[in-house]
């Protein structure tokens, strides 16, 4: 009669100790080696599919936003220009009342007797012709003019005597101070 079922080791169990350890080690050791391995290379795949949704997602939406800035591209352009003449709009306007009150301010200079012709008004002077009935008017007017805080220097262009009216005529050219100050 028979004892059990055979068994059958193909392991020799008369080898050397260590060679057996070192086989028991491998086999189970080694599996254990080879299912981390594998989890690894697992989740690094799962990991590299979740990034390349992530990134067709961030691709659409770029898409997305560059399509709805190209839509915006007409109306940005429509703004900017209408801010650039706004501001050149301030900026005329803000040069008118200057030059308004340098005007007013060199009028209100004038002494009685004194009558404005022409005032031609630049960045760097104004030209004022005038005629006046006598010298001290216009010497009380050219000094006035030169203590007004934007004037630089100031030339008499042109002198005219008319006998017939009783008047002279002059041209005179005020050099305004950098560029007319604040204008």
């Amino acid at each position: 009669m028979a004892k059990g079922p055979a068994s059958i080791n193909l392991i020799k169990t008369n080898s050397n100790e260590l060679a057996n350890q070192v086989i028991n080690w491998a086999l189970t050791i080694g599996r254990l080696l080879i299912i981390v391995v594998e989890l690894v290379a697992l989740s690094a795949f799962i990991y590299r599919f979740i990034l390349d949704n992530q990134l067709r997602d961030l691709n659409s939406k770029i898409i997305a936003e560059q399509a709805y800035l190209n839509t915006q591209q007409k109306q940005e352009a429509t703004f900017r220009n209408l801010q650039n003449r706004l501001t050149l709009e301030t900026s005329t306007v803000n040069q008118g009342k200057a030059k308004a009150k340098m005007v007013k301010d060199v009028i209100a200079l004038a002494t009685p007797g004194i009558s404005f012709i022409n005032f031609t008004y630049s960045k760097q002077q104004f030209i004022i012709q005038l005629n006046t009935t006598s010298v001290f008017p216009l010497s009380v007017f050219i000094n006035s003019l030169k203590s007004y805080p934007l004037t630089d220097s100031i030339s008499i262009d042109l002198i005219n005597n008319h006998p017939d009216t009783a008047t002279i005529e002059v041209d005179l050219t005020v050099n305004l101070k950098n560029g007319g100050g604040q204008l």
